[in-house]
């Protein structure tokens, strides 16, 4: 079976890439995905480094350079298709994309989102989760829609929120659950086993299908 080669942006730190990495990377044998590029929006990211280190190609394509969003989404769908990717990947990258750049790779753009959407869209999550005294936290991998923090939904992994938490602690806990679930949702979109009905993700694997979905740090 040939393998998903994969577009990763960023613009950070990167620790969800380095997850990527870890599971996915050169040195991983038979891995369903090759990543092809990591592509950030900042030269300073630290996810650059990172990817540079395990032997990815990467580039910077900043948007400071560009006068409008439109043309700065344009290079960087240049540099994505130019890599051969077949799927676009957001890990932490911090720009709202254009609905041409979204609609150019229709159910094959993928986000992580620190909220078990459809709450919580947006910034702060969980300093909002905490105020809005919700027992259960976590994040979401879904396909990216036009609309901010919407799209069809590939998995959730939910976290408790204890009496004691603060942002950051919380914030820990679901990132945790982040590099966890990612690499599993990318998974099953590399083996075939995701489908998009509608505007749902079907999941066609009955061992993930069920409790698999819910806290898998069994935190």
């Amino acid at each position: 079976m040939a393998k998903l080669k994969i577009a990763v942006l960023i613009s950070g730190r990167g620790s969800n890439l380095q997850a990527l990495i870890d599971n996915f990377g050169p040195a991983v044998a038979n891995s369903p995905i090759e990543i092809v590029l990591v592509l950030s929006n900042r030269p300073d990211a630290f996810g650059l480094t990172r990817a540079a280190r395990a032997g990815i190609a990467t580039t910077i394509v900043d948007h400071k350079a560009f006068a409008d969003r439109t043309s700065f989404d344009a290079a960087m769908d240049q540099e994505i298709r130019a890599h051969g990717a077949e799927l676009v990947v957001l890990a932490g990258f911090l720009r709202l994309l254009t609905d041409g750049f979204i609609a150019g790779w229709h159910d094959r753009l993928v986000n992580i989102h620190p909220a078990l959407l459809p709450a919580f869209k947006g910034l702060k999550t969980h300093a909002r989760a905490l105020e809005a005294g919700v027992r259960f936290h976590g994040c979401t991998v879904h396909f990216v829609r036009p609309e901010m923090d919407t799209g069809p939904i590939i998995a959730q992994a939910a976290v408790p929120v204890r009496p004691e938490d603060d942002e950051n602690s919380l914030g820990g806990r679901v990132l945790a659950a982040e590099h966890r679930l990612f690499p599993l949702a990318l998974r099953l979109i590399a083996e075939g086993k995701v489908t998009v009905e509608g505007e749902r993700a079907v999941i066609h694997d009955a061992a993930f299908a069920g409790s698999a979905l819910f806290n898998p740090l069994g935190a």
